[in-house]
């Protein structure tokens, strides 16, 4: 059998002298795949990032952190350690985390209704959960 083109099947592959030769993974790179959804995969990763709900303190917590509060007002010029527990609400999506923080108090604005711990760290006393430090010793036993 002989076809119209048998002609061409023999003839050498031919060299462009205007454009160098392609490796084989130029090539390659030609037919990977793409993103056609950009941002796509980062919508994935922020909607299975988990946050925690906010813990509302019932009224008894309410009575203990107003006492504990009182008494950080009174102890404010020793600079007191404490270690607070606190809730950081997400910016991005309902809820947030809980964090553990220890510092020295600098100072309590009741202005902004904030505690300042250390240098820079301000935490907003409507998301303390927890306050503990050797300044909370002398309370009784089940307010502390």
């Amino acid at each position: 059998m002989s076809g119209k083109y048998d002609d061409l099947l023999y003839l050498p592959h031919p060299v462009s002298t205007r454009h160098p030769r392609m490796s084989m993974e130029e090539r390659a790179a030609q037919f990977a795949p793409f993103a056609a959804l950009t941002g796509y995969e980062a919508v994935i990763q922020e909607s299975a990032r988990l946050t925690q709900e906010r813990m509302e303190p019932n009224e008894e917590g309410k009575a203990e952190l107003d006492q504990k509060l009182k008494l950080l007002l009174d102890s404010l010029p020793q600079h007191p350690e404490l270690t607070v527990t606190y809730f950081v609400p997400d910016t991005r999506k309902a809820g947030g985390a809980y964090q553990t923080v220890t510092g020295n108090l600098q100072k309590i604005d009741l202005y902004h209704r904030m505690l300042v711990l250390g240098e820079d760290r301000r935490i907003p006393i409507e998301e303390i959960l927890r306050l503990e430090g050797e300044v909370f010793q002398g309370l009784e036993p089940e307010t502390r």
